[in-house]
């Protein structure tokens, strides 16, 4: 009943429906080469990018959004209806590097050759807004980082998340040469401080000219600036922090976001920390990290900030404090859950190893998908009217504990696959709707086994409430063997396949455990009380519980000794 009231009270009374059946979007994304990689469209490339673009849309793989390649250089991606197709579109069209990047300098979008707001107003990374959150009592290194919308907040403004980062381990040293410049002595941003080189050069001079002249409150300039730009060499870019755009300019790549070995999303409930991205570098990110933030470090800021920056746009730029080494950092603040499950998937599965180009986007109709259910679920009917004429002719009274038994469980799966529809993006096809029908023969099995158990007990001689109690706990056991290898079946189907295979897994592991509990908390409890009804504890021959037609032994009778005479007794004949 709860479950049945969240449903209804959510607003999704419905099953999400995948491509197949409600129809949705078809991407075709097409690799092109980079500059300097001619070479980088391989077997082994356009798998991986597919296994990076499956993860981003596709969350736990049940969403039902197929991604594949088709040839050598193409990649199709079908969402269905239902889905945020707008959202996901940009998610596998995001397909540009992962950098990260130190700040240079950073403004407010709008604004021309202006200090940052952040730059002259909030304190330095010793200071109480930065220094204070969270001191470790450990000694471990650690390290704040806060975007400047997060900064501002820490002094009593509001905006986007500002973040920590902390790291364990040995401090590893790098080679990696200075690539801001040197700051001013007031720490301020301003362009003759972020200049990336002492001499003035006719491209240094030009990309102050596009910084200065960048206004990223354009939608047009947002996705535009720093297109192109070498990873070698620094670049503009544009960021949004809340809902403000800023302007960065940016120094060379510091880090390649290949070498993000894994990222996620954790609550920590120490020290209100709340929602934190944690993130763990390989051998040779952990290298140059280190390296990098030791030089932010000591920094002003902006310039003590680096900038993560995917698709040539700045995703977050955290600040630091000191360098983080063993390759585990953190960022941490006042993110939401979305805010940090995102930046963790970007983290993630933001580098692609190519770069890709949409060739056509269509319109998929779910005509086929229609009429392929109706014949699904017309044959589904049908079974499931065999399987009822089968529990009448053979059980009979029992087959309503039987067919009472598959309404509670098909009600809630119903329920369960409504809820999971807004949940976790599950979406219903056709092999799900497979696995739907599958399932209501292991239910019945179930039913079965409790079944065959207790008749046995009957045609020991034993009565019918005794006979249920006796037979539950190996029935039980029998039952939860066969669900557990049902589960694990389609645990491992879920776990090495891909696409419409595991929404057919997914439903089958979930009817697999609904099972347990329809058994355990309904058909058990009803032959309980139905044991105590005249009309199944008398045997009656409809009731499928007959001893005479079960061929059952005579009553269990406990036998007694014959009573002799009493002690000290006198036989009177004899007398």
């Amino acid at each position: 009943m709860g479950l049945a009231g969240g449903m209804f009270a959510s607003g999704h009374d419905t099953p999400r429906l995948g491509i197949d059946l409600a129809g949705g979007t078809s991407i075709t994304l097409t690799a092109v080469n980079q500059p300097g990689q001619p070479n980088a469209i391989n077997k082994a490339n356009m798998n991986t990018a597919v296994d990076i673009m499956n993860r981003r849309v596709n969350g736990l793989g049940v969403s039902e959004t197929e991604v594949q390649t088709q040839g050598d250089r193409n990649i199709i991606v079908n969402i269905p209806r239902g889905t945020n197709s707008k959202e996901a579109q940009q998610q596998v069209g995001t397909t540009a590097k992962l950098y990260f990047r130190p700040v240079l300098q950073r403004e407010v979008s709008g604004t021309t050759g202006k200090a940052s707001p952040s730059t002259g107003s909030s304190p330095s990374p010793g200071s109480s807004a930065g220094g204070t959150s969270s001191p470790k009592a450990s000694g471990t290194p650690s390290s704040s980082a806060s975007s400047s919308a997060g900064t501002q907040k820490a002094t009593g403004s509001s905006s986007a998340p500002s973040a920590s980062a902390t790291t364990q381990g040995r401090a590893v040293t790098g080679g990696l040469k200075k690539t801001s410049p040197t700051p001013s002595p007031t720490g301020s941003a301003s362009p003759k401080a972020a200049t990336p080189s002492p001499s003035a050069s006719s491209g240094a001079a030009a990309l102050q000219a596009r910084y200065a002249a960048l206004d990223c409150s354009k939608p047009t300039e947002q996705n535009s600036a720093g297109k192109g730009a070498k990873p070698t060499e620094p670049t503009v870019a544009c960021g949004k922090d809340g809902k403000v755009w800023s302007k960065f300019l940016l120094g060379p790549v510091a880090v390649d976001g290949t070498e993000v070995k894994k990222a996620q999303a954790v609550f920590a409930t120490q020290g209100a920390a709340g929602w934190q991205v944690q993130m763990t570098f390989d051998s040779k990110g952990s290298s140059k990290f280190a390296d990098i933030t030791g030089q932010l470090s000591q920094k002003p800021s902006p310039q003590n900030e680096f900038a993560i920056v995917l698709d040539d746009q700045v995703v977050s730029h955290p600040f630091v404090q000191s360098a983080i080494t063993g390759g585990d950092a953190e960022i941490s603040g006042s993110f939401s859950q979305q805010e940090a499950q995102s930046l963790a998937n970007m983290l993630s599965y933001g580098a692609l190893p190519l770069s890709f180009k949409e060739s056509s986007v269509t319109t998929v109709t779910a005509a086929l998908g229609g009429e392929q259910l109706k014949a699904g679920l017309i044959a589904g009917a049908i079974g499931l009217a065999l399987v009822i004429i089968y529990l009448v002719v053979y059980y009979r009274g029992l087959s309503l504990v039987a067919v009472a038994s598959l309404m509670v469980s098909a009600i809630l799966t119903y329920v369960i696959m409504s809820l999971l529809g807004p949940a976790i993006h599950f979406a219903l096809n056709l092999p799900a709707v497979c696995g739907a029908i599958v399932a209501i023969g292991i239910t019945a099995d179930s039913f079965i086994v409790y079944f065959e158990r207790i008749r046995d007990e009957i045609r020991e001689g034993r009565t019918l409430r005794p006979a249920v109690e006796r037979a539950w706990p190996r029935a039980r056991r029998t039952i939860l063997v066969s669900d557990f290898v049902s589960f694990l079946a389609a645990a491992v189907l879920f776990i090495v396949t891909v696409g419409k295979v595991q929404g057919f897994a997914f439903t089958l592991g979930l009817t697999t455990l609904l099972d347990v509990v329809v058994v355990f908390l309904f058909t058990k409890p009803l032959m309980t009380i139905l044991a105590r009804r005249t009309f199944f504890a008398s045997g009656h021959k409809w009731s499928g519980l007959d001893p005479k037609s079960l061929g059952a032994k005579p009553p269990l009778r406990r036998t007694r000794r014959p009573a002799g005479p009493a002690a000290g007794s006198v036989d009177t004949k004899e007398a």
